[in-house]
Parts: C-alpha cells; sequence; structure tokens
C-alpha cells in the first residue's frame, strides 16, 4: 500500500481567501499545501479590480512593501444614471494617503501570482494547474482532496476549501445541499482597455500612482439589479457590469450586449475613447448574502471567500471579507494543531472568529437585501429617473421661482409614483438596510 502524503493542512484556491489562509498557517509553521487549478495563481480569477489595504496589512504585515499596486485610490464616483444623464456623489482625498492605502486597484493576474508567493516564502507549497476533483472523506471526516494528478490523493487534518463560487467541493464535503438559485448569483464582465499613463490621468483629473473608481447605477443595467464599474489602472481601465442571473434570464440580454451598452453611454464614451481592449473577462459573483451561505466548518474542513459566498453587494465588497476569511481560518487551524482536535466542535471556532468580525456582521446587517433587489427591479430604473429629473429642474436657470419649481418636480414624482408607494418603498429600504 502506498504511503499517504500528509500534511497539517491543504488549501483550494490560490485566490485572496486561500493564499491568506495558507500564508497565516505557513508562517506558523504548519505543513501546507496550496492548489491552484490556473496555471498559476490569477489565471483563473476575475473581479473589478479593487482591493483594500487593511485587511491585507493584517495577513501580510510588511504591506504594502513590492505588493503590484496599480493605483491608489484617491476618488470614489457613484453615478445615478439615466440615458443622457447622471446624478454624481463621490469623496476625494488631496493625495494619496502615506502608509498602508484604503483601497487601490490590482490586476489580478498579477496580483494574485504575488499573493501566492508570499505564501510560499512562508514555507507554503504551491501546486498549480491541478485540478482537485474530490475530498477524501473517512469515518464521517474530511481527510483529503483527490487531484486530476497520477497519485493524485493528498492528505491533510485540515482542508480550507476557497475555490469559488459554485463550489461543488463544498458540497461534497457536506456543507451545502441545495442548488444557488438564479437571483444569489450575479454574472458580471469586464473589458481591460488600454490607455496611457498620462491620458489616464488627464481624463480623471489625478496625479501619478492615483486611481479613481466610478460605480454606475441606474439605465446603465437596463432595469436589472446590478452595477456598472471604471476602475482605473497604470496603464489600462478596467470597464464592466455584473446583473443578477435571474434578472439576465428574465430580459434575455447577454452581459456582452449589457458591457456594450455602458461603453456607450455618452458620459463614459468620453473616459474610454481611443482606447484599446486587450481582454475580455467574466465572472461569477454570489449575490445571496447571509441566507444563501453554506456551513462554514465541519470535520476536518473549513470553508471561506466566494466558496462560502461572502459577498456584501450592497459595498461591492469582497475581497476584503475574503482576505479577512481566510487570515481567521488559518488561525483557527493553528490553534486546532496546537489542541490536536480537528473535529466541526473545535473549528467551530472558526465562525465565532467571524462573528466577532465585520464579516458576518456586515452579511447578517445586508440579509434582507438580495431577495428585495430581485423582487423589486422596477425601483433600479424609476428611481434613478425621478432623482436626474429633480436635480436637473433644480439646477436650471429659467427664471422660474424656485418654490413653483418645487410643486413641479413633486407634482412629476407622484404622477410617476404615488404618495402611498413612495412611502412603502422608503419603509422597505429602511427595513432592509438598517
Amino acid at each position: 500500500m502506498p504511503t499517504e502524503e500528509k500534511f497539517d493542512a491543504i488549501v483550494v484556491g490560490a485566490g485572496p481567501a486561500g493564499s491568506a489562509a495558507a500564508y497565516t498557517m505557513a508562517r506558523a509553521g504548519l505543513s501546507v499545501v496550496l492548489i491552484e487549478r490556473g496555471e498559476y495563481p490569477g489565471a483563473k480569477n476575475v473581479m473589478g479590480g479593487v482591493m483594500y489595504g487593511r485587511m491585507l496589512a493584517d495577513v501580510i504585515p510588511t504591506f504594502p512593501a513590492d505588493a503590484p499596486i496599480e493605483r491608489v485610490i484617491v476618488e470614489e464616483r457613484l453615478w445615478i444614471t439615466t440615458a443622457d444623464s447622471a446624478v454624481t456623489v463621490g469623496h476625494k482625498t488631496a493625495a494619496p494617503p502615506s502608509g498602508i492605502p484604503n483601497a487601490f486597484t490590482v490586476l489580478r493576474a498579477k496580483f494574485d501570482r504575488w499573493f501566492a508567493s508570499k505564501a510560499e516564502e512562508a514555507g507554503a507549497l504551491l501546486v498549480p494547474a491541478t485540478v482537485v476533483e474530490d475530498v477524501i472523506i473517512r469515518d464521517g471526516k474530511v481527510v483529503g482532496v483527490r487531484t486530476g494528478r497520477a497519485d493524485g490523493d493528498l492528505y491533510a487534518d485540515v482542508v480550507v476549501l476557497c475555490d469559488g463560487v459554485h463550489s461543488f467541493l463544498v458540497k461534497k464535503a457536506g456543507l451545502q445541499s441545495r442548488e444557488i438559485e438564479p437571483h444569489e448569483v450575479a454574472l458580471a464582465v469586464k473589458e481591460i482597455i488600454a490607455l496611457p499613463p498620462e491620458v489616464i490621468q488627464e481624463r480623471f483629473n489625478v496625479g501619478e500612482g492615483q486611481g479613481v473608481t466610478v460605480e454606475l447605477y441606474g439605465d446603465v443595467t437596463q432595469g436589472m439589479g446590478g452595477y456598472g464599474f471604471i476602475y482605473t489602472n497604470r496603464e489600462s481601465l478596467s470597464v464592466g457590469v455584473g446583473a443578477l442571473l435571474s434578472h439576465l434570464m428574465r430580459t434575455k440580454i447577454t452581459p456582452y450586449a449589457l458591457l456594450e451598452h455602458v461603453k456607450q453611454h455618452p458620459l463614459v464614451q468620453p473616459l474610454i475613447a481611443g482606447g484599446q481592449v486587450v481582454e475580455y473577462l467574466a465572472h461569477a459573483i454570489p449575490e445571496g448574502g447571509y441566507k444563501a451561505m453554506p456551513r462554514l466548518y465541519g470535520d476536518g474542513v473549513l470553508v471561506a471567500g466566494d466558496a462560502a459566498l461572502m459577498v456584501n453587494g450592497v459595498h461591492r465588497e469582497g475581497s476584503n471579507l475574503a482576505m479577512t476569511a481566510g487570515r481567521l481560518a488559518g488561525e483557527t487551524v493553528i490553534e486546532a494543531k496546537a489542541r490536536g482536535d480537528f473535529s466541526a466542535s473545535s473549528l467551530a471556532a472558526y465562525r465565532t472568529r467571524l462573528q466577532q468580525s465585520f464579516v458576518l456582521q456586515d452579511l447578517q446587517k445586508y440579509q434582507h437585501v438580495p431577495q428585495f433587489v430581485d423582487q423589486h427591479p422596477e425601483l433600479l430604473a424609476i428611481y434613478p429617473q425621478l432623482v436626474n429629473h429633480a436635480v436637473h429642474e433644480m439646477l436650471t436657470v429659467d427664471g422660474v421661482p424656485k418654490r413653483e419649481k418645487q410643486r413641479q418636480i413633486w407634482k412629476y414624482v407622484t404622477t410617476q409614483r404615488s404618495l402611498w408607494r413612495l412611502v412603502r418603498d422608503a419603509y422597505h429600504a429602511w427595513k432592509v438596510m438598517r
């Protein structure tokens, strides 16, 4: 009988959650193998492109030294769009803060490679281009994974699953039995559009190394739950859009057509004019929130990141939840190793850690939002139109007294949405966001 190769921990998936978990455990002296299905970390990973510094620094104390940051975000803009206009709000700082940046843009192919290399430097064994086909279970406990390689069974005291949304390994491990519903996942597409750095800086009114995020709601998603985005990289823009899968199925609009709609918006066109599309990417994003999450631990197994559906759609946050969850999973395994106990009751400390952090607290706060957005997509078309109309009227100087303008605006609003429905919408919005 061949000798079983055993580690303290196996981490499946070298995204933000997986690399954070592997780094944390390896740094503590545990033997860790980090398995990635792509040819290299980042080859299969896609997201908008914004990461958060504080959560990364909690994992890697030397951050931001040598990190492949594209641009430090100094301005965040939000556009509430109609077909030809937008009400804009935002926040801008005078200059990038010294030390740890709040937010920054990355290209995942570069960033994930760097993050995984930090885990390697700490002592983890990175195994790329390897598909994990199953978990190995003995006596009800996860004891390893089965890969597609010859003699590819690997064993460990704990397996940490960070293999992304639609993780079949989570089901194999007995942590979730039901299928993810179409309204619990969004499909996002984006293009990387190359532009010279000086052009980006001029168009977005920032200096060298400074960046801007623009997030677009309203007309850009054609009545579907979702949003568009423009993120500045060093020599390119990440331009994309995402919408709930249930809404894409209902409207029959293709993701590519939706992206073209965003790019053709008259306020977006000047920002991307003259750029060359160098990459097209698509990615499923978990949007079901707290109510859709699987069980987070079991005998010999933990789950983190997108595999655990850890995305805060209201604040467009995912990577920060993933990195924090990966770190907390690693810390839980380190303590379990010291006790010599990897049972579900021992690993339950992982959920306690998550509950004490912002991860579960934020997900619980917004747990009713996904269902509300799925059931009321019309609000995403009605209110941007009403807001733009009201602001446009108030800013138009045409000799009409302001009090009369207010009356006209109110009359227009109530003809589009009755007073009762306005009150009801406000109440429901308060209820799901409180």
